[in-house]
């Protein structure tokens, strides 16, 4: 507790917190639909989108995420429809518009302000590049996106798991699907931030994976994804304060100690009832 207050006396600790809490439960909420569908990789290759988006924004003066969440956004429905498509799998799309991206973004750096170190918080993560302004349109965005993950939560259940079944109810798969890929791409940009673009798409995949340890049900790995990602992100945090480490990849080891513990209680239990 006494950490945890000292903590709370620096304002950027206060700003990555808010910040990095509400962005971690939208990243865990999307996730479950995202791992379900076997899309988890989309968030890695959106953010190498978002990587190649921040670095044009930086090098030619422009509002990194003014430019970067509408880019992403369109690059989202852009492999939607590739994977929509028999031609191109959707890992092989997702790994072929994220090497691009990645490329452009590496190149328009090196040939404008090189590796920055406003770059490089992006690529990387920092906790002290968050910004108030940075904060408010955190939890602008992070509000909206958790009001329609909520007010659609039906339809998007019924998405993941038969699109057929969907379609025959009068569902339309393809606008909820466009919503998914919207929502997950401005959740990858505003985490980027925090957590830099090799690292973001951990917070999509790993609650999602540790609560499907332990609970059946959409609605139980739904809710322990968002109040888990919520909780190791604090401690992740925490960690990274206490031990001087990265906060991005401390907040990913924490994920996967959740990961491993939660692994071991479902073979404890698997084991208890045999």
């Amino acid at each position: 507790m006494a950490m945890m207050r000292e903590m709370l006396s620096y304002p950027f600790l206060v700003r990555a917190l808010l910040g990095g809490v509400l962005v971690s439960l939208c990243a865990a909420l999307l996730g479950v639909s995202l791992v379900l569908k076997r899309y988890s990789m989309i968030g890695d290759g959106l953010s190498h989108v978002s990587f190649g988006a921040l670095s044009v924004a930086v090098a030619v003066g422009w509002q990194p995420l003014a430019v970067s969440v509408p880019v992403v956004t369109l690059a989202a429905f852009l492999l939607l429809r590739l994977t929509e498509s028999s031609k191109i799998k959707s890992d092989a799309a997702i790994a072929m518009i994220s090497a691009s991206a990645l490329a452009v973004g590496i190149a328009v750096t090196s040939l404008t302000t090189g590796m920055t170190t406003d770059v490089s918080s992006y690529m990387f993560g920092s906790i002290l590049a968050m910004s108030r302004q940075d904060v408010r349109l955190m939890a602008v965005l992070s509000v909206v996106v958790l009001c329609l993950f909520v007010f659609c939560y039906n339809k998007i259940f019924a998405i993941t798991f038969d699109e057929n079944f969907a379609k025959a109810t009068g569902i339309r798969v393809g606008l909820y699907n466009s919503l998914i890929a919207a929502l997950t791409a401005i959740t990858i940009v505003l985490g980027m931030r925090m957590m830099g673009a090799m690292l973001i798409s951990s917070l999509v995949i790993f609650p999602a994976l540790t609560a499907m340890r332990m609970f059946k049900s959409f609605r139980g790995v739904v809710v322990c994804s968002g109040i888990l990602s919520a909780v190791c992100f604090v401690i992740g945090i925490a960690a990274s304060y206490r031990l001087s480490t990265p906060a991005g990849a401390s907040v990913v080891l924490v994920n996967l100690a959740a990961y491993s513990l939660f692994t071991l209680a479902s073979w404890l239990c698997a084991w208890k009832h045999k």
